[in-house]
């Protein structure tokens, strides 16, 4: 009374072609889908003939000690910075420079200031400190 199973067709689907198949597929909508980094008002800004680009000029300090002080990759130190800032500024409005103050993280306080201080000297009032962002450890 033993069943021949031998008669009955095993069925097996190869799944490998549609794995390949999908995986194209999400590597096709991965590269032509655009993101919007930043959510934003859609604007239509009305035309004008005398329209004028404006730029602001940038100047990087980097801060790594009193004798080390690179100001857009020119190294100087704390005493010669104020001529540096007035060469960097001599040809143009210091209220339209923004500068980016970058300092290590073990830099004094008194030395930021002193930084600070220079760039005021010499006009620069739009300044922006550079720091990372914290890992938040759970």
């Amino acid at each position: 009374m033993a069943r021949n199973h031998k008669l009955s067709p095993k069925i097996n689907f190869d799944l490998t072609p549609l794995i390949d198949i999908i995986l194209q597929l999400v590597i096709f909508f991965m590269i032509t889908t655009t993101f919007r980094t930043a959510p934003g008002i859609n604007l239509q800004l009305p035309s004008s003939k005398t329209a004028q680009t404006i730029s602001t000029p940038e100047l990087r300090v980097v801060v790594m000690s009193s004798d080390e002080i690179y100001v857009d990759k020119t190294k100087t130190n704390l005493t010669s910075l104020e001529s540096v800032l007035g060469k960097r500024v001599s040809g143009s409005d210091a209220k339209q420079i923004r500068a980016i103050l970058e300092g290590r993280a073990g830099a004094e306080y008194q030395l930021i200031i002193s930084v600070l201080d220079a760039l005021r000297m010499n006009g620069i009032e739009n300044v922006g400190l550079i720091t990372r962002k914290e890992k938040v450890v759970r």
